[in-house]
């Protein structure tokens, strides 16, 4: 039996999903003049699409970051599957919409709808149950350490530095900016930062598949040898695994090389981890399907020994990957931080460089902030 504010599990089984609503809400960038950028992107906004399954009484909510059509692909394609459907197996769930989502299309967009569906759905049993979500899962943590992250490369050094410094502050031991946009500003911007920090804190670092493979290795080397740089993210793009390898087998033995980020489907993590072509692997749970595909991610991992550092969304990211063995850290991104805090209650703050899911809120422990978000409203109305 579960604690008297849930039902126990032949309670659950009876319930069926009542409903599916969608909302999307698109957030400016505190930037300069409005902006953020990275070696590849430059944008003014971030859209956070956001599912709520309805049954028995209560309702589970999940996300995902992306562009608003990823909206209108759960409610054309993903809502009509689990509408009627039981509550009792998220994985299910997860894939029955996979199958009706074949033609319609699996990576990106379609990926990023169902991360959110099956978020939800987890939300919702948790919720039901009246557990906080963490302890649903197979947990093999009760915690998960964060690295803080933004150092967007249209700050400036001043500001770089500032961000940086404030989370060592916090207690963060790691930190990580964005560089190769424009390769001969990073020596003046990795300079600032390292002597703002100082030696103790790590450095990382973040491309986005900026630079070339011969370019890469050249920075490669340089961040290690004279910043002590420890974590290279996407030096080159994802999609080019043996470039990917070339660096892992030919860079600094103590830098690492990063990637998993823009992974979507079960195959895209293979690909990675065959070789591999990385020295951590990188998931999202918002992109890779979901808890559910978090914890096939998590599997994979561990049987090619690598170690998996969750990428963004942290108030999911941080019940999810407790369930990771083989568990690195996760990126505490700023954007991120920022839309979360703004749009839900119970979003979780780091402790001594750790976010922990709060044992006491069931679910993911967040609720949604509707008068504050109906500013930020692009898809959807406001439930009455």
């Amino acid at each position: 039996m579960t604690p008297a504010t849930g039902f126990d599990e032949k309670a659950l089984d009876e319930h069926v999903v009542d409903a599916v609503d969608v909302h999307a809400f698109e957030v400016p960038t505190d930037g300069p003049d409005g902006r953020e950028q990275d070696g590849t992107l430059e944008w003014e906004s971030t859209t956070l699409v956001l599912v709520r399954v309805h049954a028995g009484g209560r309702s589970g909510l999940g996300y995902t970051y992306g562009d608003v059509s990823v909206a209108s692909f759960v409610s054309s394609v993903l809502a009509p599957v689990i509408e009627g459907g039981p509550v009792s197996s998220p994985p299910a769930s997860w894939e029955r919409m996979g199958k009706r989502m074949r033609n319609a299309g699996r990576p990106g967009a379609g990926a990023m709808a169902l991360s959110a569906v099956d978020v939800a759905l987890w939300d919702l049993k948790a919720r039901l149950l009246g557990l906080p979500l963490v302890h649903l899962l197979p947990a093999h943590h009760d915690r998960v350490p964060v690295y803080g992250s933004g150092g967007f490369t249209n700050y400036s050094p001043h500001r770089l530095a500032d961000q940086l410094t404030g989370w060592v502050e916090q207690g963060i031991p790691r930190v990580k900016l964005k560089t190769s946009r424009a390769p001969q500003d990073d020596a003046r911007r990795l300079t600032a930062v390292r002597r703002a920090i100082g030696d103790g804190p790590e450095l990382f670092t973040d491309a986005n598949g900026a630079l070339g493979r011969k370019e890469a290795l050249y920075w490669a080397h340089r961040f290690h040898d004279e910043w002590d740089v420890r974590w290279f993210e996407e030096p080159v793009g994802s999609a080019d695994l043996e470039g990917l390898r070339m660096l892992r087998d030919r860079g600094p033995a103590r830098l690492e090389i990063t990637a998993g980020e823009y992974a979507f489907t079960a195959q895209d993590f293979v690909n990675l981890v065959d070789g591999p072509a990385v020295d951590c692997l990188q998931a999202d749970v918002t992109r890779c399907g979901g808890i559910t595909g978090v914890l096939e991610v998590a599997g994979l991992s561990a049987a090619h020994h690598l170690d998996l550092s969750a990428h963004c969304a942290p108030a999911v990211s941080a019940h999810a990957f407790c369930a990771v063995r083989r568990l690195r850290h996760l990126e505490y991104f700023h954007d991120h931080v920022r839309v979360e805090r703004l749009l839900f209650d119970g979003a979780p703050a780091p402790d001594q460089g750790a976010l922990c899911p709060d044992p006491d809120r069931p679910g993911l422990g967040l609720e949604v902030r509707w008068a504050d978000a109906e500013p930020y409203r692009v898809h959807g109305t406001r439930p009455s």
